[in-house]
């Protein structure tokens, strides 16, 4: 099997996948929703979907969790003293991008 075939086949099934996820709640819920907790609880949903995807990614992208844990502070104190999005992004990636330096540099004098 080529490249782009197996690409296709993964864009497919997740195209699939995305529509079905979207269409089940439609074939479920015909009727309108009455109950406010079944209200809330689909409210919040994609927040603690998006958090369970996210969060445990961030400790590993960089390599080292130390580096890791400092973008990620340095993004909560940007994002609670309400910075953009973008500026919180750039902040956090600035961070883990000097702390990496810094540890490189430091390798590099000890030998």
């Amino acid at each position: 099997m080529s490249k782009l075939t197996h690409v296709l086949i993964l864009v497919f099934t997740m195209a699939v996948v995305t529509y079905l996820i979207r269409l089940i709640p439609f074939i479920l819920f015909k009727r309108k929703i009455k109950s406010r907790f079944i209200k809330s609880l689909l409210y919040y949903i994609p927040y603690a979907v998006l958090t369970a995807m996210t969060f445990p990614s961030i400790f590993f992208v960089t390599g080292n969790v130390y580096t890791a844990l400092f973008g990620t502070v340095v993004a909560l104190v940007a994002s609670l003293t309400k910075r953009s999005l973008v500026t919180v992004a750039i902040l956090a990636v600035i961070c883990c991008l000097r702390k990496k330096g810094a540890k490189k540099s430091v390798e590099n004098n000890n030998e």
